[in-house]
């Protein structure tokens, strides 16, 4: 056999017998972690957490740049379009499961561009009245306005929020209220004109409106958790009072961008788990009113995709258009 041939037939064996080229490990530099809400947000305190715990189990930052505005579309839309590896972050309802149906021209496809990592935390809702609003329960609530059709109206924070629809889904479960919606620019705004009196209604976190509960100017009638909300356990869910199936959450989620390789998802997802799992972290977002959940990828995926759904498919039913 010619040294030619000899070369051939050894040359399958000699590169099986080498070792694979070693895959860079990642991250190689700092990771940006955006939250696209403002610093003291509730959103940037969980971020702010998970960054932490990330970065403590991959050895190098994670450093948390809030990119407020829109919403939180436009810190959702900079993950979606990153495609350097090192940008993820959180995000809510809003940006990734009512947006794509109020907004025909967003930017971004929650399913296309962006892969759910985590359900971090979800708080529940509360529906609250106004004190001169002189109604104890729920069904004092939808005899009220059903006696006065428009003339309750109810604030939140934009078309298509979370406390709209959850508003709106309540109203037609409760035989079709006919309530008058007012919009704010902010929480702030709609909570001070609920305690003045100037609106009678909110569905809104529920811990977000404790102090004026527990100050006695505002009254919750229901909340909107599978379970009573542990800073409210005198109230009963819509659940106990005969409504079913109609739980509604604030939440949140931590996403990559789609193109982010499944085995870095996973583990993502593994360590914002353990960094929940902290008893100090757990403790002060429990304080603020979340039940914390810290799932796994395919468990984010399913419930992002089954609120994109719910709410998605109430907003086009009613034709609901956003704003401005």
């Amino acid at each position: 056999m010619n040294t030619r041939r000899r070369f051939l037939l050894a040359t399958p064996l000699t590169l099986a017998a080498l070792p694979a080229r070693a895959q860079p490990a990642w991250p190689e530099r700092p990771v940006r972690f955006i939250v696209p809400f403002p610093a003291g947000s509730t959103p940037d305190l969980t971020g702010r957490a998970v960054a932490a715990g990330l970065a403590a189990a991959f050895g190098h930052p994670f450093v948390v740049e809030n990119r407020a505005g829109a919403g939180g579309t436009i810190g959702t839309d900079l993950i979606a379009k990153a495609n350097d590896g090192h940008v993820l972050g959180l995000s809510i309802n809003g940006p990734l499961s009512t947006a794509p149906a109020l907004y025909p021209n967003l930017p971004y496809d929650p399913a296309r561009d962006l892969r759910p990592v985590s359900l971090l935390v979800r708080g529940a809702q509360a529906l609250v009245v106004h004190p001169d609003l002189r109604v104890r329960d729920l069904a004092g609530f939808a005899a009220h306005a059903r006696a006065n059709p428009g003339a309750v109206a109810f604030g939140s924070v934009g078309a298509g929020s979370g406390g709209h629809l959850a508003m709106l889904d309540l109203a037609a479960r409760l035989g079709g209220l006919e309530l008058l919606h007012v919009p704010y620019r902010g929480f702030p705004e709609a909570t001070l004109d609920l305690v003045a009196g100037r609106i009678q209604a909110m569905v809104v976190t529920a811990a977000a409106v404790l102090p004026q509960l527990r100050e006695g100017r505002a009254r919750a009638l229901a909340t909107t958790g599978t379970r009573r909300f542990p800073g409210l356990p005198e109230v009963p869910t819509l659940a106990e009072l005969g409504i079913a199936d109609a739980d509604s959450y604030g939440w949140q989620v931590m996403v990559v961008p789609a193109a982010t390789p499944a085995a870095r998802i996973a583990r993502l997802a593994e360590e914002a788990q353990a960094a929940l799992a902290d008893p100090g972290t757990r403790q002060r977002l429990e304080a603020a009113g979340f039940e914390v959940v810290g799932s796994g990828p395919k468990e984010a995926a399913h419930f992002v995709a089954a609120e994109a759904a719910r709410w998605g498919g109430l907003i086009r039913r009613l034709g609901i258009r956003a704003e401005g």
